[in-house]
């Protein structure tokens, strides 16, 4: 299968999971608006995704990744079957562990994570949603565990189309079961906490029948013995040596989502939710384009770094940069350029007021800034991860680190909730521009010949794809079209539509073969 039919894959069904994503959060939106209720839900939210970004698809995927990819390649697949299941029991056993601290020490969390939530009288509703969620960690890093076997067996469907169950479980819970919350009294927006919570089982549940197929289903100790047993096995002790870093490496990235959200709930009620409900607009390209391109490369980059492949390694990272500045340039215009009408059709409905659109469309427009790095960033990762170089990253990240809080101090006061994203995209530029010149200067990435021609067919296409989105912004009434929300929905696909048309006909019209590009 071809790298681009892979990534495409990949792309389709995270599109399908980011367009019930942003159904969800459509719902969730309209449904409680934006107050001190909806921060606590997200702030409890992001508690077991932070930790499951920390470990599961973080430090743990960037070592385990690359390790299995290796032992599969040189040792059979024997050995890798052998190496699945003693990570899967001490896994298992470590998430046992943190979930059980998780549930005890959730004040404790979120504190650490919100405690402006305290003013806003939203921090017990807070804990005890976390204490609802928080098992949903241990699913979703089992989940990693299967994402990771699957895609080394070239299988990218069902890892790629597991989040969707989240989103269908929440809008459910959303939908059927706060109304029978609100009529026995209880807080509405507790439901979604347990919508949560159901979605991760499901996410879980789905990834069984797929191993076993390939004969890869992890089989898990449960037993003191069976856990002795696998940490006795030389491959988790190659992983956890890895993680080592890498885990600092996430923590770095981590810690300052903790900072910012921390930021957020002293800025007033409402600021956590502007920020989370233009984190998840932005995540759409971001997931779309840089993370579908990163899943289906760490695996070829793994490969072509087992067998000593430069050319094949340098060509692979070519590719994807090529990909990431002919698709990323123009999300990150449409951010910029017609945030609000992406708001209004997307929030505008319901409890979500007029002001609760312009704080949103002031942080997407934040995001739009860094937008190009915080996608490149996926791809120019994995360069380092395949090559079992996870150290440079990290130096990388904590520098970064530093220098989003520094403009924090700066933009914070100035732009609020905005502020915080602003940071965190112009920091993102910084680091991709970092990552970059790593992998060149150590030999890693060797630009390929037309960077320049190819830049400037982009820049131009782009230019004109701009100007449209600038004057459509201007030219409706896209806060005024809520009473007629099917023609603001129509209005926003015929300028989308328009805006592709425009884009991928001047790169036509300059010479620009995309379909030779794509198909690699």
């Amino acid at each position: 299968m071809s790298l681009f039919k892979s990534a495409s894959i990949v792309s389709l069904l995270t599109l399908a999971s980011r367009i019930t994503g942003l159904v969800r959060e459509q719902l969730f939106a309209s449904q409680f608006g934006a107050s001190a209720t909806t921060d606590a839900f997200q702030v409890a939210f992001r508690i077991p995704n932070l930790l499951r970004r920390l470990f599961a698809e973080g430090a743990f995927s960037q070592a385990f990744v690359p390790i299995l990819g290796e032992t599969r390649a040189r040792k059979g697949d024997e050995a890798t079957r052998s190496l699945i299941d003693a990570v899967g029991t001490v896994l298992f056993w470590a998430l046992l562990v943190v979930s059980v601290l998780g549930v005890v020490g959730a004040p404790v969390l979120v504190w650490l994570m919100a405690s402006g939530l305290k003013e806003s009288g939203g921090l017990d509703a807070a804990v005890t949603m976390t204490r609802w969620m928080f098992p949903y960690i241990g699913c979703m890093s089992m989940v990693a565990l299967s994402a990771g076997i699957l895609n080394t067996w070239g299988h990218f469907a069902v890892p790629a189309a597991t989040p969707v169950l989240l989103n269908v479980a929440v809008i459910s819970a959303t939908v059927g079961l706060a109304p029978v919350f609100a009529r026995f009294g209880l807080d509405p927006v507790l439901a979604v906490a347990v919508g949560v919570m159901a979605g991760g089982v499901l996410q879980l549940a789905i990834q069984v029948p797929a191993l076993r197929r390939r004969g890869v289903l992890p089989r898990i100790g449960l037993s003191l013995g069976a856990l002795r047993t696998a940490w006795a096995h030389e491959g988790v002790h190659r992983i956890l040596r890895q993680m080592a870093p890498a885990l600092l490496g996430v923590s770095v990235a981590q810690l300052s989502l903790l900072v910012n959200t921390q930021i957020a709930s002293h800025l007033g009620p409402g600021a956590v939710s502007w920020l989370t409900f233009a984190d998840r607009l932005m995540e759409f390209p971001t997931a779309l384009l840089g993370v579908a391109l990163g899943v289906v490369l760490l695996p070829q980059l793994s490969k072509a770094q087992a067998s000593g492949d430069v050319k094949q390694f340098s060509s692979l990272l070519d590719w994807g940069l090529r990909l990431v500045v002919l698709l990323a340039l123009p999300s990150a215009l449409a951010l910029l350029l017609f945030a609000e009408p992406l708001v209004s059709v997307l929030y505008h409905y319901g409890a979500f007021k007029d002001a609760d659109v312009a704080q949103t469309v002031r942080a997407l427009m934040g995001y739009g800034v860094g937008l190009m790095g915080l996608i490149a960033i996926k791809i120019l990762a994995p360069g380092f991860y395949a090559a079992q170089d996870i150290r440079t990253p990290v130096r990388i990240g904590i520098a970064v680190l530093v220098l989003t809080q520094v403009l924090n101090v700066v933009f914070v006061p100035l732009f609020q909730q905005a502020g915080l994203a602003l940071s965190i995209g112009l920091a993102s530029l910084v680091n991709a521009a970092w990552l970059l010149r790593g992998l060149i200067s150590t030999g890693r990435y060797t630009p390929e010949p037309g960077w320049a021609l190819f830049a400037l067919r982009v820049i131009v296409a782009s230019a004109l794809l701009g100007a449209g989105m600038w004057w459509a912004n201007a030219h409706f009434d896209w806060l005024g079209l809520r009473a007629q929300p099917w023609l603001r929905v129509g209005l926003l696909a015929g300028c989308l539509v328009a805006a592709a048309l425009v884009y991928f006909g001047v790169l036509t019209a300059s010479g620009l073969k995309i379909r030779h590009m794509l198909r690699r």
